[in-house]
């Protein structure tokens, strides 16, 4: 089963290394892997995507919880969750195939972000499927080199809460 999973982490040197280290100790590949700051600079967030069995996935959160640096560690996929990718697709871009070209690309939404005389760099955003589809369809055209973000994902609010958080401005704001 796949699993992402996000971490908070201390900006500090060396989580990473320690986090990546508890994936190898056990066994499991990742799949992919974003490290980026938050509002605080002094934290970072680690999502990372792999795919293993419940059990010991359930472990490795346990002992991801011990690491000194780690503040939080979310199982995304047990939550409603948002999940972005962002590719980068250099294809070639033959005289008889732009056209065909520029039909996915405005199927999938996505946008060219430079060309050449023999090629064209596209960028697509959004889901894995999406991604992935695209590359699917683009294939068969000639991909001439292929770039890929880590997933990036954030866990969707929960409706009754996103209602009372709502409820609490609004009290304040007719209290003022």
């Amino acid at each position: 089963m796949e699993h992402i999973i996000s971490l908070l982490v201390e900006n500090k040197f060396g989580v990473l290394s320690r986090v990546a280290g508890l994936f190898s100790a056990r066994g499991y590949n990742v799949d992919s892997l974003s490290v980026g700051p938050t509002v605080d600079p002094s934290m970072s967030l680690i999502t990372i995507s792999t795919r293993g069995d419940d059990q010991v996935l359930e472990q490795i959160t346990k002992q991801l919880n011990k690491l000194i640096d780690v503040i939080k560690v979310v199982d995304l996929t047990e939550k409603e969750y948002v999940e972005r990718e962002t590719a980068l697709i250099k294809i070639h871009t033959r005289a008889e195939d732009r056209a065909e070209v520029f039909r996915i690309i405005e199927i999938f939404r996505a946008r060219i972000v430079d060309s050449t005389p023999t090629t064209y760099t596209v960028e697509i955003t959004g889901d894995a499927k999406k991604v992935e589809a695209f590359i699917n369809q683009l294939r068969p055209l000639g991909i001439k080199e292929l770039v890929r973000s880590g997933r990036i994902a954030i866990a969707r609010d929960d409706a009754k809460a996103a209602a009372g958080d709502q409820k609490r401005r609004q009290t304040v704001v007719e209290a003022k």
